[in-house]
Parts: C-alpha cells; sequence; structure tokens
C-alpha cells in the first residue's frame, strides 16, 4: 500500500509541476528571471518537499561522484557535434527565423541577456531538470513502476514537458523531429544513470546539449 501510494505521489506531482510550469510559460509569460525562480520552486521544492525529505539517503545518492562523469565528456563532446551539425542539415529545408521572434516574444529572451540566460541553462537549468526528470522521475520511481515504465515515463516527460514550451516556434515537421529526438535524449539520460544511480553522466551529456543548442541559440540572434 505504501508503495502505491509513494508511485501516486510521484507521478502527480511531476504531472502538476510539468502542467503548472506549462502553464506559466504560455499563459503568464513572466520574466526570464521570474519564471527560472518559479521552476527551480517547483522542480527542486516539490520533490524534496514530498519525497527526498523522507529518503534523505536517496538524495545525497543522487549527487555521488561517479568516476563515469569523466568518460562522459567525450559522449558529450559527439552530442555537441550531433546537434549542431543537425541544425546546419534542417537550416537547409526549414525557416528559423520566426524562432527568435518567439524567444523575444514568448520567452523574453534576446541577443542583450542572451549570455547570461546562456550559461543559467547550461550549467544551473540542466542540473535542475536532471534532477526532476532523472533523479526524481525515474531513478525514484523505478523502485516503484521497475525499470522499464520508470524510463518511458520519464523519457516521454522529458520531451513533451520541454515541446510545450515550442508550440508554434517550429514547422510541425521539424516539430515532430524534435519530440523523437527529445524522448532519445532522455532514454539516452535514463541508460547514463541506471548503473550508478548518481545524475553526474546525464548532467554532462546534458550540459553539452545546452552548449550546442546555445550555440544555434547565438547563430540566431547574430551574437557571433
Amino acid at each position: 500500500m505504501e508503495n502505491k501510494r509513494e508511485t501516486r505521489m510521484i507521478l502527480a506531482v511531476m504531472v502538476v509541476c510539468c502542467a503548472v510550469m506549462g502553464w506559466i510559460d504560455a499563459a503568464l509569460r513572466p520574466g526570464y528571471g521570474i519564471k527560472s525562480a518559479l521552476k527551480l520552486l517547483l522542480f527542486l521544492g516539490g520533490p524534496c518537499l514530498l519525497y527526498y525529505r523522507r529518503h534523505r539517503g536517496a538524495l545525497k545518492k543522487l549527487f555521488r561522484w561517479d568516476r563515469r562523469g569523466w568518460y562522459t565528456l567525450a559522449a558529450g563532446l559527439g552530442v555537441y557535434g550531433v546537434i549542431l551539425g543537425g541544425y546546419c542539415l534542417a537550416a537547409r529545408f526549414f525557416d528559423f527565423s520566426q524562432v527568435v521572434g518567439a524567444l523575444e516574444q514568448d520567452v523574453g529572451v534576446n541577443a542583450g541577456n542572451f549570455v547570461f540566460v546562456a550559461l543559467y541553462i547550461s550549467f544551473i537549468n540542466s542540473l535542475l531538470e536532471e534532477f526532476f526528470f532523472r533523479g526524481f522521475g525515474y531513478l525514484a520511481l523505478r523502485d516503484h513502476l521497475g525499470e522499464r515504465w520508470a524510463c518511458v515515463w520519464s523519457a516521454l516527460s522529458f520531451a513533451l514537458y520541454h515541446v510545450s514550451m515550442m508550440l508554434g516556434w517550429f514547422h510541425p515537421g521539424l516539430l515532430a523531429l524534435l519530440i523523437l529526438g527529445l524522448v532519445a535524449a532522455g532514454w539516452l539520460f535514463n541508460f547514463c544513470d541506471r548503473q550508478g544511480g548518481t545524475l553526474w553522466p546525464s548532467w554532462v551529456l546534458h550540459m553539452f546539449a545546452n552548449f550546442a543548442i546555445n550555440t544555434v541559440g547565438f547563430l540566431l540572434l547574430g551574437i557571433f
């Protein structure tokens, strides 16, 4: 009974937090600083208050150093190259000019603040999302749902959360490719953390993925 209750609690927290953040992104559209603070409150505060408060040992384990974090540096460079190469290829077939307008209008990101935003996304936001989607939505959940279903849930929720922020940014065909890519990325991040049970490997890969996305942002905004 206790196991089922905790399973429902984890699933409910993830659904509510993602739904609230989706509403904030789509309806409220606050400045980037305010939105980041609200996301920190939801994605960090929710799991810590409702789950890790009772499982402090599990929380400490998430941040235990794993030597494989170093090995993923090479993989991270590969991820960076794949994403940047994919953008260069897609740019031949899709128009990305509307993304710049969407960034300014929907997110409040422009050439003037993009350097700060890029640093935050690469180092802080990536760790926050790894904690929420991998530490909470995968590593904690797999003790209740099992490896397969926890992995599926984590990867899908990770993809749908990001896509909900980008509706209207891209051509539908490109959006479908992004969904598949995000699901694959979520699965890869889960795989990296599966054995060690820590966030280091997936965080390193996530950082490099964000480095590549931010590089695309610099190109689109004409910063360099």
